[in-house]
């Protein structure tokens, strides 16, 4: 089992409620985590449909075991990415229709706030969708003021949300 500070995989229940939420939205969908950590929220959109998926992930040892997921798997469609969240958001921007947000708490606001003002620049598709997991104690993640809640939920001490980006103009 993979250990890493600041790792905290998305619980069971969580998940299942993330899945239910994006059903009408995740076949052929492409994804993006950018805190990849275990891999399951991309692992998991793979096998519901999804086409590609894009887990970014800082951490040498949580990248190998992503790495060997992806083979054991057979998961074509996987792409981990050796960057920091933040580095890889300055990047070239390469539009997403889901993206999943769940930095490790302890630097949770700021993280999601920084990559919230990256993604609204070019890497979300008109409409596209945003999960953000965070504590409880942060009720309105700072993300850009267009960005409609759509759903939100609390499990013990995490708050999870998903937001959804602007439809296309006219």
């Amino acid at each position: 089992m993979l250990t890493s500070e600041g790792l905290r995989p998305t619980p069971d229940r969580v998940r299942e409620t993330l899945f239910n939420w994006l059903a009408p939205f995740i076949d052929g969908a492409r994804c993006l985590d950018l805190f990849a950590g275990s891999g399951a929220l991309c692992l998991e959109a793979l096998s519901r449909g999804a086409a590609k998926v894009v887990m970014v992930e800082r951490s040498a040892d949580a990248q190998h075991q992503l790495r060997a997921n992806v083979d054991l798997l057979s998961a074509d469609g996987a792409e981990v990415v050796a960057a920091d969240a933040l580095d890889y958001l300055r990047g070239q921007a390469t539009l997403f229709d889901i993206v999943f947000l769940d930095p490790p708490f302890a630097i949770a606001d700021a993280m999601i706030r920084d990559c919230g003002k990256r993604l609204a620049q070019g890497w979300l598709r008109p409409a596209g969708l945003v999960y953000v997991e965070a504590p409880r104690t942060l009720h309105t993640p700072p993300l850009p003021s267009d960005w409609t809640l759509k759903k939100k939920g609390v499990a013990g001490q995490v708050n999870f949300l998903l937001f959804q980006v602007p439809p296309a103009p006219g």
